[in-house]
């Protein structure tokens, strides 16, 4: 079922679509190196020979979890051969090739002797040489979405070449596996494959689907799993806890370390609301204590709730915002000397030295508090923390602006 030409893949218009940049240049045969970055079943495989196709060029291939330098070098030496197209690379998992097997393209990308292809799941500003990604152009494919899905599997049950149209589906069975395949192509056709071994007569069913066990995706390393944290991370800081409980449940659902999410909602107790809400951090604590006490699947109520606690709490990063400002402040600085009065004095020789000298004691003074320099003298009058007027840092600030008028 993989598609041969550029008009026959669904999921990448934006990129390939007519009337763009780089299909104009396609159109007039031109085909410069690329790297192909996108999820597991996107079609960078199939869109790398649809490419080569289209301007009718000669395609080699490797893969870079089978093949190294070696293999690079002897497909390079080879005699020159009697089709005298320009030559296009496709190297499979381009990712998996260290620094030194990635050196040894350069040259020959660099020389026009070949136009690279590279396929990869994983980001190319971690895993590809600078060099390399300057003489090549990335494409960020897109996972496919629900449409493309339905299509890619509508053609599966009428072509020749697929399941040859003796089927009948039952209703929401198509919509059913488009929402477990997670936007790869490659599991959705999988999963409906599945199902014609498994199925009584010529109708394929909702009832024999679950028989399958099949699990929504979750990438544990890969950047889906970066990305579905940080919607989870965002929804809570924008307090919408539906959203939040669901990107948690993408986690859940997908194999996630509760640990990993529990301690995840510790930080956030801490950066998103702090002050304004100074119970938040026990919460999340308790419950991290609790995910390791307890385990899943019961660990997931307590997720929820700390969850549904987080995303409605009051939202401050005042006490986040305060730390960095200090210890950037440190290192702009150095080291600067303590004031004398707030010195240890654990000796007679330090007191000899003026350490503690005139240090007043808040708790000998009306309110337990008194006017005394803190700060070191090069940097009087400076603030870190600025609480904000939400819920208890509102209470702060009010105390904070009574103690400066207390203190004159």
């Amino acid at each position: 079922m993989r598609p041969t030409t550029l008009d026959g893949i669904v999921g990448q218009e934006h990129l390939f679509g007519p009337g763009t940049p780089l299909r104009r240049a396609l159109d007039n045969a031109r085909l410069r190196s690329l790297i192909l970055w996108g999820p597991p079943g996107t079609g960078k495989t199939t869109l790398a020979r649809a490419l080569v196709a289209h301007v009718g060029y000669r395609l080699e291939a490797l893969s870079a979890v089978l093949d190294g330098v070696k293999d690079l070098k002897a497909l390079l030496d080879r005699p020159p051969s009697l089709d005298p197209r320009p030559v296009a690379l496709f190297v499979d998992e381009i990712h998996r090739w260290n620094k030194a097997q990635q050196d040894a393209l350069l040259p020959h990308v660099e020389s026009g002797r070949i136009v690279l292809l590279g396929a990869t799941t994983e980001n190319p500003a971690f895993h590809l040489i600078p060099a390399l990604r300057s003489r090549a152009e990335v494409l960020a494919l897109r996972a496919l979405d629900l449409d493309a899905l339905r299509e890619l599997l509508g053609r599966a049950l009428v072509s020749p070449d697929g399941l040859a149209g003796h089927w009948t589906v039952e209703d929401g069975l198509l919509d059913a596996i488009v929402r477990v395949s997670d936007g790869d192509a490659r599991r959705a056709l999988g999963v409906l494959e599945r199902l014609t071994d498994r199925a009584e007569g010529e109708v394929l069913t909702l009832a024999t689907l679950e028989t399958l066990g099949v699990s929504i995706l979750h990438d544990r390393d890969g950047d889906a799993h970066y990305d579905v944290v940080s919607a989870f991370i965002k929804s809570m800081r924008g307090s919408d806890a539906d959203a939040a409980l669901y990107w948690m449940s993408r986690m859940l659902v997908g194999g996630e370390d509760a640990m990993f999410i529990a301690r995840r909602m510790v930080i956030f107790a801490s950066e998103d609301i702090g002050n304004a809400d100074p119970r938040a951090i026990g919460v999340a604590v308790d419950v991290l204590e609790g995910v390791v006490r307890i385990g899943m699947p019961e660990a997931r109520i307590l997720l929820g709730q700390a969850c549904t606690y987080l995303a409605t709490a009051p939202k401050s990063n005042a006490s986040y915002a305060a730390i960095n400002a200090a210890m950037k402040e440190v290192e702009r600085s150095g080291a600067l000397p303590v004031p004398l009065h707030l010195r240890n004095a654990p000796t007679g020789l330090h007191k000899d030295q003026g350490n503690a000298a005139g240090y007043k004691y808040p708790h000998d003074f009306p309110d337990h508090i008194v006017k005394q320099q803190y700060l070191p003298d090069a940097l009087l009058g400076h603030r870190y923390y600025e609480p904000t007027e939400i819920a208890n840092e509102k209470i702060i600030r009010e105390r904070m602006a009574w103690w400066a008028r207390r203190l004159g």
